[in-house]
């Protein structure tokens, strides 16, 4: 089998990125020749490396934009040096497909110069920019707005399928990308069992508390933890809830900021902030854990983008507290208590009534466990992306 695939991917490097990573791995096992060009970040900085069977060409990008000039010389550099390995892979391996994995939606501007050698353009949607553009800057108008809807638009315009997260996604797609509904594959970020341990809890994490609420995920504007700290206040100052520990594990960009307003508000005793852990350390604090929450605010971005972290709550088997968002619904069902949008008074009284219901933590445990291990893990979501691109190679004869 002569199976060549090119991934590249911007905005974080591999194989950090977790999505891109289980990709690359399960079209190397069942195949495949693949390369990813990324960038260098978060311990890995080698320029090539092969890992398990995946070759990758890593690449500098400068400090992330702020501001116009700052995005502009970000996304020309990353564009600059994409191309640059892409030419570099084709001489060494070759490859039949670009597999472009946003943010940002530039990447089929690479894809476009190697056309002319048979090269087809894949799209694989893992953020809708737009709405994530109006999240971090509450803006839906101006030139930089009415750029994120045009490069979308020409993604589309010049990708041959497209892979999206669920169907929100594809809905956008179909509409405001023009695509044919059977030209986009729903290929779901189902977590790797084999990653994600359930094991004994550790009570010594809790600090001496009967109960802890865990949550795991990157520490960004976005995330929503102002509202878990507030949360946290109502339950011990107007609540008088002195038994429950928090634990905030992950790393980003807003975590200083969220220390210092931790401490601001007296919570230091209660409420901890791990920074990036490894795995093993990740699984302790879940597993300990009676509560996982994902405090994510109700916007456009978050109420139509599948979180990773509530499947991997789900994949631990743990009760999960989050706002009533319309792919957390779908991902949790039953696994979940769903809290008014952005209201963090409901989000503690949910939590509070979850952590007093023992019985009904176990039975939403086993429901959340249950709908991981028979649909949305990996081992089944991973079907879409093999079967999209079985198809897609014998349609040309590979």
């Amino acid at each position: 089998m002569d199976r060549r695939i090119l991934i590249i991917v911007e905005n974080l490097p591999v194989p950090f990125d977790t999505r891109v990573w289980q990709e690359a791995t399960t079209l190397a096992r069942a195949g495949y020749t693949v390369s990813v060009i990324c960038p260098k970040g978060k311990g890995y900085t080698a320029e090539y490396e092969l890992l398990d069977g995946v070759h990758i060409y890593r690449h500098d990008l400068p400090a992330e934009g702020n501001g116009a000039i700052g995005y502009a010389r970000e996304y020309f550099s990353a564009l600059y040096n994409q191309y640059r390995l892409a030419r570099k892979v084709r001489r060494e391996r070759g490859f039949h497909v670009i597999h472009g994995c946003n943010p940002p939606d530039d990447i089929y501007m690479v894809a476009k110069r190697f056309k002319k050698y048979g090269v087809d353009y894949v799209f694989d949607h893992h953020d809708i920019c737009p709405e994530l553009y109006e999240a971090k800057f509450g803006k839906r108008s101006g030139l930089f707005y009415k750029s994120q809807l045009w490069l979308e638009r020409h993604t589309y315009d010049h990708c041959t399928f497209a892979f999206v997260t669920n169907e929100s996604y594809k809905k956008i797609a179909i509409t405001r990308g023009g695509m044919s509904p059977d030209k986009v594959h729903v290929l779901r970020s189902g977590p790797r069992l084999e990653r994600l341990k359930i094991q004994p809890p550790k009570p010594e994490i809790k600090r001496g508390r009967r109960y802890m609420v865990g949550y795991l995920g990157v520490i960004g504007q976005q995330e929503g933890i102002e509202y878990l700290l507030e949360a946290a206040r109502i339950l011990r100052d107007e609540k008088g809830r002195d038994d429950i520990f928090w634990g905030i594990v992950g790393g980003g960009p807003h975590l200083e900021a969220l220390r210092r307003k931790c401490r601001e508000m007296g919570l230091d005793d209660i409420v901890e902030f791990t920074g990036r852990v490894p795995d093993d350390k990740m699984l302790d604090y879940l597993n300990t854990a009676d509560v996982c929450v994902n405090p994510d605010e109700y916007n456009e971005m978050n109420d139509k983008s599948t979180m990773n972290k509530v499947l991997e709550y789900m994949a631990l088997g743990k009760p999960v507290v989050q706002f009533d968002l319309t792919e957390g619904r779908y991902s949790a069902q039953d696994a979940s208590l769903y809290a008014r949008r952005n209201d963090a008074a409901d989000l503690a009284e949910k939590i509070s009534s979850l952590l007093d219901d023992e019985e009904r933590r176990k039975e939403m445990s086993r429901i959340g466990r249950e709908r991981i291990t028979t649909k949305l893990s990996w081992e089944h979501t991973s079907q879409a992306l093999l079967k999209a691109y079985d198809d897609y190679f014998r349609s040309r004869g590979l």
